[in-house]
């Protein structure tokens, strides 16, 4: 695994490519697209030469600093399946990533910054094996069969109701009493670990969310990546006691909690809670 963070000093030009049509544009959705989808084929290839990066360009994995060279970016891996969020806002990026590689299958979550039209800062969580109920194959399964698509403009929530309905969820960690706005039906991806009953991609009004979560727990630090076209937030943040690496994207719906995906970095048998009682279906 990677556990290093570092900001990566390029002298010269011998790592930035030319500036793509999309540096003109720093921070419109196509800016964004075209950043995200750069990011995915650096990692592709192992090479993030192919991304347009600042002269002084942050490289963090787990929250923590890494040289680039020796980082998951410059190994280069078999895309399965990839998702982004784009927030022309704060002029960030969020790319789920699964390789369903069985030599060595991850998960990854990655935010990207644009700053002068290049990639300013490139923050990875990487998870794999050994991670909190870590089963690539499964969670390739049912994020592809979703539907995150483009709400219609006249049906969007806004920013600020997106990431309530959000941090209302991310509340009740710690807080017992708080009313999150669960949607019906309602899917959770928690690792390898689904909370809808049917197919995947079969929808049924029976599926919920409210599966229960740990008490007394907190999650702080939070940063949020909006895009409020799909209806979805990430929201970065450090998990519990133990200040976990994490991260939890949402798609919300009319108000409504419609999906979650978590990703958590966590090597200890379940990161300190009681065995999760859906960890039968990740097997």
């Amino acid at each position: 695994m990677f556990h290093r963070i570092v900001v990566l000093a390029l002298s010269g030009s011998a790592l930035l490519p030319a500036a793509p049509a999309w540096a003109q544009e720093s921070c419109s959705r196509e800016a964004l697209q075209a950043a995200a989808d750069s990011y995915v084929a650096a990692q592709m290839a192992g090479d993030p030469g192919r991304i347009a990066l600042a002269p002084s360009v942050a490289y963090l994995e787990q929250k923590a600093p890494a040289p680039i060279a020796s980082g998951v970016l410059s190994t280069p891996q078999k895309i399965d399946f990839h998702r982004s969020l784009l927030d022309p806002q704060s002029c960030e990026s969020f790319t789920e990533v699964i390789i369903a590689d069985p030599a060595h299958p991850y998960v990854l979550g990655t935010r990207l910054k644009l700053a002068g039209g290049r990639v300013s800062e490139i923050e990875t969580l990487v998870t794999d094996a050994d991670d909190w109920l870590f089963k690539a194959s499964n969670t390739l399964k049912y994020s592809r069969a979703e539907r995150w698509d483009v709400i219609p403009p006249a049906e969007r929530d806004s920013r600020e109701k997106i990431v309530a309905a959000a941090n209302a969820y991310l509340d009740k960690f710690n807080d017992d009493t708080v009313v999150v706005p669960w949607g019906r039906p309602c899917a959770r991806l928690e690792g390898g670990i689904y909370t809808a009953k049917g197919a995947p991609g079969v929808v049924s009004p029976e599926d919920t969310c409210d599966v229960g979560v740990p008490k007394k727990t907190p999650l702080v630090d939070r940063r949020y990546i909006v895009d409020e076209a799909l209806g979805s937030v990430v929201v970065l943040l450090t998990f519990g006691n133990s200040k976990l690496p994490d991260s939890h994207m949402f798609r919300i719906e009319r108000g409504r909690i419609r999906y979650v995906h978590t990703i958590t970095v966590c090597k200890t048998l379940n990161c300190g809670f009681p065995p999760h009682k859906f960890a039968d279906t990740a097997e």
